[in-house]
C-alpha cells in the first residue's frame, strides 16, 4: 500500500535516532540526542532541540506496523523515558532550553521538545511526578514568552503544547494563553490561506502549522474559526504539490522542502480533498521525490511526523483525478502557479521570478534567477536576484515580466574570533536578554536585504507551446565580476530546514561567465531561453 511508503521511511531512520543517543544509563548524559555534545564534546551545551527525537522512538516502540521489530522492545521504552528526564535536566530552571548558543531560551526548540515529551509520556504510560512538573514549568514558560519574528509555525506548535499539558495535568491555568496564541497565529493567516514565516509564504512550513492546528482541531473540536482557517490552508498547500510528486523548494519564503503529512490525515476526516495532497505526495515518494530530511537536526521532525499519518491513515480516500488547466495567482504570496498543454509553472514573484517548471509530469527547470561573484573579496562577494523584494511586476495570460536590483547574499561563515564573540555576548548581554541576540542574528543571516549594485529584468512570455525567459543583467563596472550563473537550487538566507537534498537539485546550473568577459562597462548580458 503507498501508506506503507510513510511507516517505512520512518522506521528506516530509528538506527540513526538511536546512534544520536547516549544510552549509557550510567553516563552523566544519559538520554541526550546530540552527539556532537555527549560523545564528539565539539559543543559546550545540548542542543534542547534534540530531544525531540524521543517521539519517533516512542512511536516505534507501540505503533503496530508490519515488520516493525522495535514495537514493544523495553530496551526503547527504557532509553525513551531516559530521554525525557535528560530534557528536564538539561532545561533552565525556567524550563526553557537552547537550541544555537547558550542561554538562547529559543522558542522553538522548547515547543518542539516539550510537545514529543508530552506525547511520548502518554504513549509509553509513565508516571512521574518530577517529569510532569517539568512539564508545567516548561509550559509556563512557553505561555508567557513572545518570541521575536513572525514564525506562524512556532506559534501553531506552543498552542498545541499548551493544549496537550493542559489536558495530561488536568489544568485550566493556560486557558487565556491558549487562546490568545491561538488567535494569534489565526490572525497570521493570510485571506490567500497561507501562514506567515518570516518575510511571506513557505508552503513547506504551511504544512507544519496545518499539521499541529489540526491536531489542535482533533482535541477541542468546534472552532468554527479554525475550522475555517484549516479548509483555506489546506487548499492553499494542495496547489503546491508538484505533477512528479514533490512539494515546495526555494521558491517559498524559507526555501524549504518541509512537508508534514499528518494533518492533511486529520483533516481529511472532514475535509477529503486535504487527503489527495497525501496521495499526489505518496506518489513521488515510490518514485524517488523524496527530500533528504536525515541530518542530525532534522531526522525527528519528520520521521514522528509521518509516523503519525501512517497511524491515523484514512482508510477510504477520493481518487486522483487530473488538474484543471488555468493560471492561480496569488498576490499576497508573491506566487503564481500556470497549468496549461501539459506544463506546470510554479513561479516567485516576489523573489525575482525565481520558478520551477514540469511538462508532462516530468521537471524540465528549476531556475533561482541570477548570481553574481565579484572579485573584492569583502563583506559581501555574492549578489543574487532571488532575495524577497518588492519587484516591479507585469503580469498578463501570456506573460510575467519581473524587474529589480539584486542583494548581496547573506554567507556569513563562522570563525573562532565570531565564535568567541558570540559565546562572550550569549554568556553575558544574551543570558538576560536573549531576544536581542535573536533579532540581531535573524537580521545577520535570515531577514532584510542589502542592495547590491546590479539590476536585472526578466520576462517569461508562452509561445509556440513553450515559456520562452528572456533575462537582462546590468553591471556599473563588469571588471568587478568574477563569475555570473543562474542557479538551479541556490539558497542566500540562513534556514534550518533549508537546502536539503531532492533529486530535482540535480538539474544544472546555468553557466554566462564566459559570456560577460566581452561586455564593455554600459552594456548589458542577455540570455535568451526556450523551456
Amino acid at each position: 500500500m503507498l501508506r506503507d511508503h510513510f511507516a517505512h521511511y520512518a522506521l528506516a531512520n530509528i538506527p540513526k535516532i538511536l546512534t544520536l543517543l547516549d544510552r549509557n544509563r550510567h553516563s552523566p548524559t544519559y538520554g541526550c540526542f546530540d552527539r556532537n555534545f555527549w560523545h564528539y564534546k565539539i559543543l559546550d551545551f545540548p542542543s534542547g532541540m534534540s530531544q525531540e527525537f524521543v517521539w519517533p522512538l516512542a512511536l516505534a516502540y507501540s505503533c503496530d506496523i508490519p515488520g516493525n521489530s522495535w514495537r514493544g522492545r523495553e530496551p526503547i521504552r527504557e532509553w525513551a523515558a531516559a530521554a525525557i528526564h535528560f530534557a528536564a535536566r538539561s532545561a533552565h530552571r525556567d524550563g526553557s532550553c537552547d537550541d544555537y548558543f547558550p542561554y538562547e531560551r529559543a522558542a522553538g526548540a522548547t515547543a518542539f521538545s516539550l510537545l514529543a515529551c508530552i506525547e511520548s509520556y502518554i504513549l509509553l504510560g509513565l508516571d512521574d511526578a518530577a517529569i510532569l512538573t517539568f512539564f508545567e514549568r516548561r509550559s509556563d514558560w512557553l505561555a508567557r514568552h513572545q518570541e521575536s519574528g513572525r514564525l506562524s509555525n512556532h506559534a501553531a506548535l506552543i498552542a498545541l503544547c499548551l493544549e496537550l499539558a493542559s489536558r495530561l495535568l488536568r489544568t485550566n491555568r493556560w486557558d487565556a494563553a491558549k487562546s490568545q496564541r491561538l488567535s494569534q497565529v489565526l490572525s497570521w493567516q493570510h485571506p490567500e490561506g497561507w501562514f506567515q514565516e518570516y518575510e511571506g509564504c513557505d508552503p513547506g512550513y504551511q504544512t507544519l502549522t496545518i499539521s499541529s492546528l489540526a491536531r489542535i482541531d482533533e482535541l477541542a473540536p468546534g472552532n468554527a474559526r479554525l475550522k475555517d482557517a484549516l479548509g483555506r490552508a489546506v487548499r492553499f498547500a494542495a496547489e503546491f504539490v508538484h505533477p512528479d510528486g514533490s512539494y515546495g523548494g526555494e521558491y517559498g519564503s524559507r526555501n524549504t522542502y518541509n512537508f508534514f503529512p499528518h494533518g492533511f490525515e486529520l483533516v481529511g476526516r472532514w475535509m477529503p480533498e486535504a487527503l489527495q495532497i497525501n496521495d499526489r505526495y505518496l506518489t513521488g515518494m515510490a518514485s524517488g521525490k523524496l527530500p533528504c530530511y536525515e541530518d542530525d537536526h532534522l531526522v525527528g521532525h519528520h520521521t514522528w511526523n509521518f509516523l503519525l499519518a501512517w497511524r491515523d491513515f484514512v482508510a477510504l480516500r477520493p481518487a486522483l483525478g487530473p488538474r484543471p488547466n488555468g493560471r492561480i495567482l496569488f498576490p499576497g504570496a508573491g506566487m503564481v502557479i500556470d497549468r496549461r498543454d501539459g506544463t506546470e509553472l510554479y513561479l516567485a514573484l516576489n523573489k525575482g521570478g525565481v520558478f520551477k517548471l514540469f511538462r508532462d509530469g516530468a521537471l524540465v527547470a528549476s531556475d533561482t534567477q541570477l548570481s553574481v561573484q565579484v572579485r573584492s573579496g569583502g563583506r559581501h562577494p555574492n549578489a543574487v536576484a532571488h532575495l524577497i523584494d518588492d519587484y516591479r511586476i507585469r503580469e498578463r495570460d501570456e506573460e510575467v515580466s519581473i524587474e529589480g536590483r539584486l542583494g548581496w547574499a547573506k554567507h556569513v561563515p563562522m570563525s573562532p574570533a565570531k565564535l568567541i564573540l558570540l559565546r562572550t555576548i550569549a554568556l553575558t548581554i544574551g543570558r538576560f536578554f536573549p531576544n536581542l541576540v535573536r533579532r540581531y542574528l535573524q537580521r545577520v543571516l535570515i531577514v532584510g536585504k542589502v542592495m547590491a549594485p546590479f539590476t536585472f529584468s526578466r520576462n517569461l512570455v508562452w509561445r509556440e507551446g513553450r515559456w520562452h525567459v528572456s533575462d537582462e543583467l546590468r553591471a556599473p563596472d563588469w571588471e568587478a565580476v568574477e563569475s555570473v550563473t543562474i542557479g538551479s537550487d541556490q539558497t542566500s538566507i540562513y534556514v534550518a530546514m533549508s537546502r536539503t537534498f531532492q533529486m530535482g537539485q540535480l538539474s544544472p546550473w546555468t553557466e554566462l561567465t564566459d559570456r560577460v568577459r566581452g561586455l564593455a562597462k554600459g552594456e548589458s548580458l542577455r540570455v535568451e531561453r526556450q523551456l
